[in-house]
């Protein structure tokens, strides 16, 4: 086999096989065409990357848009020419109700709330009144139960301090002032953001030392100019059956442990101007029972309201007695829980107002109490009624009316 030639069958693959002998440079020059192309592509995807083109190769075109504002002669004298908006003379016309909840402007019509009249309020931010800072330092002390409200080492008490401050004096005659207390805020957050947003700020608001983030949600009302009240649970006559709820204060041998759940109640928030009780028939009634809760109340600076729930209650003219700032509700207008009965009510507190000067009334924070109240407070103005914070209302009022001896 070793002499054997050897032929193309059995032959080693590539063996006597003669290279061809191209030219170097054409490879050359093939390379550098693929890399040419290659960079245009990547210079190609990084410009759209970078521009991110808007329009997406469209068509377009660009047209300037010149805004001519009509010459102070072309305009009625009684407009100054710093109140044109050119911006609003550009909108396409809205309805005249749209327009006046963006100004936030309170347009009230001629009809039956206020016949032959129409009053327009116009919001002043400058003249927005502005409640004192809760907790002052001078006006709390530290306990188990929370903070609860003193008397100052200056005399100051969280009855004046945390009072709504009295804004500008009205225009034009008084026939008559209205105070309103809303309770029962604080449980239901629906009912008490609505109270806190819907009603004006002189409307005073009353809170249970219930429910979750008290002090948060109280510093909010206080922040829309809303001045507040602590409802204190308090026993009624058919009690257990009617229940306040948890640190109810109770008559009776059970009465002992007043002071400790009279304390609990203070410390569930600050920022008060005073209490108001919630329920209570049967410890209104009972001066032993009283007396002791109100020497308390005495003692830290609050003023005490009575709701008017009871013709039996002796808390108003207890706590004159006391010393005590003190007022009683004239009248609570959501009893009947209906439009027309809740305007019925309304109707006859404004003669009330009319007849004595000032009228005191409540509600409760349920959504048709808020909505007609709310409604009903925007017609005073043409009324020549001004609503009033609680605590101004007492001032307004003569002893034998109030149960105050200051």
């Amino acid at each position: 086999m070793a002499g054997t030639p050897l032929t193309e069958l059995n032959q080693p693959l590539g063996q006597g096989l003669t290279a061809s002998k191209g030219k170097p440079w054409g490879r050359w020059i093939a390379f550098g065409c693929a890399g040419l192309v290659g960079l245009v592509w990547v210079s190609i995807l990084l410009i759209v990357a970078i521009r991110r083109d808007p329009d997406g190769g469209q068509p377009i075109a660009t047209a300037r848009i010149e805004q001519r504002v009509a010459p102070a002669s072309a305009l009625p004298a009684s407009v100054p020419v710093a109140q044109i908006d050119p911006a609003a003379a550009a909108r396409p016309q809205s309805s005249a109700r749209q327009l006046e909840n963006e100004a936030g402007v309170t347009v009230v019509r001629p009809g039956a709330d206020v016949p032959g009249a129409v009053v327009i309020t116009i919001p002043d931010n400058s003249g927005t009144v502005t409640l004192a800072p809760a907790p002052d330092n001078r006006l709390f002390e530290r306990t188990r139960h929370g903070l609860l409200p003193k008397i100052g080492p200056d005399g100051a008490t969280p009855a004046q301090v945390y009072a709504r401050p009295a804004g500008p004096p009205p225009a034009g005659k008084v026939a008559g002032r209205i105070a309103i207390l809303v309770g029962g805020l604080g449980i239901s957050p629906t009912g008490t953001t609505d109270a806190i947003a819907k009603l004006p700020g002189q409307v005073s608001l009353a809170f249970a030392p219930y429910g979750t983030e008290l002090e948060r949600t109280v510093q909010r009302a206080r922040g829309e100019g809303h001045e507040v009240f602590l409802q204190l649970p308090m026993e009624p006559f058919d009690y257990p059956d009617s229940d306040p709820g948890p640190h109810t204060l109770l008559t009776g041998p059970k009465s002992a442990d007043n002071l400790e759940r009279l304390h609990w109640a203070l410390g569930r928030f600050t920022g008060y101007v005073g209490i108001v009780n919630f329920l209570g028939g049967r410890l209104t009634s009972d001066e032993t029972a009283l007396s002791p809760i109100l020497r308390e109340l005495a003692g830290r600076g609050l003023m005490v309201v009575d709701d008017g729930s009871s013709a039996r209650s002796l808390l108003a003219s207890s706590a004159a007695r006391a010393q005590i700032p003190a007022m009683k509700i004239d009248r609570v207008v959501d009893m009947v829980a209906r439009p027309d009965a809740i305007d019925k009510e309304l109707a006859a507190i404004e003669a009330m107002a009319r007849d004595q000067g000032v009228a005191v009334i409540s509600a409760s924070a349920l959504p048709v109490s808020i909505e007609r109240i709310a409604r009903w407070t925007q017609t005073l103005e043409a009324k020549g009624l001004v609503l009033v914070p609680m605590s101004a209302a007492r001032g307004l009022r003569s002893p034998k009316t109030t149960g105050s001896l200051r």
